[in-house]
């Protein structure tokens, strides 16, 4: 049998779960499932991640897509939201053994500051970082400044500034001054 035709078939989940998935039901924060709780270091990895794992990152999931849904990243396909960024600061200070210490921002986490030493990041484009309403304005406004710079009295303003520039060495005397003012 070809390989394609063995990939096209229908994927028996049923195997993989033992119950239905509408007898699961998201945990709170700390919330365990009934019963004592097995030894992390012996227990089998299912156990190990109801009693350790989804008690806790279930319900940072759930966070996760209600800050989605605020920052309106299922309506466009570009968003300023990083959701790992989202996520390693909400388990971060929902952490138990944190219980009593006051809330992290992300770049304040100490291993987070660490990794960005060596990894710093590329700033986020200005696209992302304004509204619409904000872009809007500036685009406005530099085709304004284009429209104004194409008129003809202001060209000819700009060469006699352009000539003035030149035969005064402006960019020399400005120098200068930076220079005695540093000297200061």
């Amino acid at each position: 049998v070809p390989l394609e035709a063995e990939m096209l078939q229908p994927f028996p989940m049923e195997q993989f779960f033992s119950a239905s998935a509408a007898q699961y039901q998201l945990p709170v924060l700390g919330e365990v499932p009934p019963g004592e709780p097995p030894d992390p270091k012996k227990c089998s990895p299912r156990e190990y991640l109801e009693f350790y794992i989804f008690p806790v990152l279930l319900p940072g999931l759930a966070e996760l897509l209600h800050e989605a849904e605020k920052e309106k990243c299922f309506e466009g396909k570009r968003t300023k939201f990083i959701p790992s960024d989202f996520l390693t600061e909400w388990l971060y200070n929902n952490n138990p053994t944190r219980k009593d210490e006051s809330f992290t921002e992300l770049f304040s986490i100490p291993f987070v500051k660490d990794w960005l030493k060596d990894h710093p990041r590329p700033p986020i484009p200005l696209s992302l970082l304004l509204s619409e309403e904000e872009a809007s304005i500036l685009i406005q406004s530099f085709w304004r400044g284009y429209r104004v710079r194409c008129d003809s009295e202001i060209q000819e303003l700009r060469k006699w500034q352009k000539k003035l520039r030149e035969e005064r060495h402006i960019t020399e005397v400005v120098k200068k001054f930076w220079t005695k003012q540093e000297a200061k």
